[in-house]
Formats: C-alpha cells, structure tokens, sequence
C-alpha cells in the first residue's frame, strides 16, 4: 500500500491528468503566472489564520472593520473574492455601473429576489372548498387540474372560487411572515 501524498506538487507531476482545471498551466497548458503561485499561498493561508488576523486583513482589503455578525467563513470567502478580483483584475467598469443601477432599482422598487417557496414537479397539492377537495398536481412548467393544465395556481383558484385568489395563498403555499406565525402560535383570542 502506498503512502498518502500530501504535497500538491507531487500529486500534480505523477503523470496522471491534473483534477484541477489550469493547475500546472491555464486551459491551454501554457506555464501559470508566478504570482499565481504566492496568490494561492495566500489563499490557503487564510483558512489556517485566527480570526482576528482575518480581521485585520478585511481591515487592510477594505479600508474598514468587517460587519458585525459577520462569520469566520463569509470573512475568510470575501477575502479571497477581493485577493482574485486584484490579481485577476475584478470587474470590469461597465459592469459594476450595470450592477449599482440595478441595485438602486431594487432600493426603490422594495422588490425580493426570494422566489419563495419553489414547488417541485410532482407535488398533489389538496385544498377542501365548500365540501370539495380539490387536487392539483404541479407539473414541469404549470399545473394541472381535472386533467386541464394551467400556468399558475390563480387561474385555478379562481375556477374553484369563481372569485380573483392569490392561487399560492389559496393552496397554503406561501411563506408566512413571522408576526403571522407568532399570532398563530399565540392563544387565537384576538
């Protein structure tokens, strides 16, 4: 049996295909930039350094002490993200004014990316309705009820009602808030 190779440069010489894509060379196995080197040194040095070394270098990358409540591993990503983006050049003008326009248009807009509860293909949603059950079936791209597709949950709640519903409101499959959550877990006199 052989012994565990723990040097990297070992296992990349062995002859065998490298398991990284671009170690010893980029895509077309041209050398590798000797700053690469001392770069991905860097990077794996994070890992092993105390938190409040971490702490320091988020201060000496960003001019300012990492946010309160901020993880040791978040911290340890957000530095090695800003170590590439200075040696790789990080991106370009064009894109970072897209990126701050679209975040403005979010601010105003108070619009979530959260897609909220995502359904999976397959699902039977059952829901009573004065007297009835009701079944959907959730299908690749839509829904289907009494064997009619349908491409949101509101167009068969509105069939079943006869009246505009929120169809995942309807079907129970929205996510509540936690003061809703807190009234239900609350007594129910109010």
């Amino acid at each position: 049996m052989r012994a565990p190779i723990h040097d990297a440069s070992a296992r990349q010489n062995s002859g065998g295909p490298s398991p990284v894509l671009g170690r010893g060379g980029d895509r077309n196995n041209r050398p590798r930039n000797v700053g690469m080197a001392e770069l991905e040194n860097e990077i794996a040095g994070l890992v092993d350094q105390p938190t409040h070394e971490l702490r320091l270098a988020w201060r000496k990358l960003h001019r300012t002490g990492p946010p309160l409540g901020v993880s040791r591993d978040l911290m340890i990503r957000a530095l090695v993200n800003q170590l590439q983006e200075r040696a790789d050049g990080g991106p370009s003008l064009t894109l970072r004014r897209r990126l701050q326009t679209l975040a403005g248009e979010f601010e105003k807009s108070g619009l979530s990316f959260d897609p909220g509860i995502v359904l999976k293909t397959g699902t039977t949603l059952v829901r009573q309705w004065r007297g009835h059950t009701h079944a959907v079936l959730v299908r690749e791209g839509g829904f289907e009820y009494e064997g009619q597709r349908y491409r949101s949950l509101t167009m068969i709640a509105a069939r079943i009602t006869g009246a505009h519903w929120s169809g995942p409101r309807f079907f129970g499959v929205t996510k509540r808030t936690s003061r809703s959550m807190s009234i239900a877990a609350g007594s129910g006199d109010e």
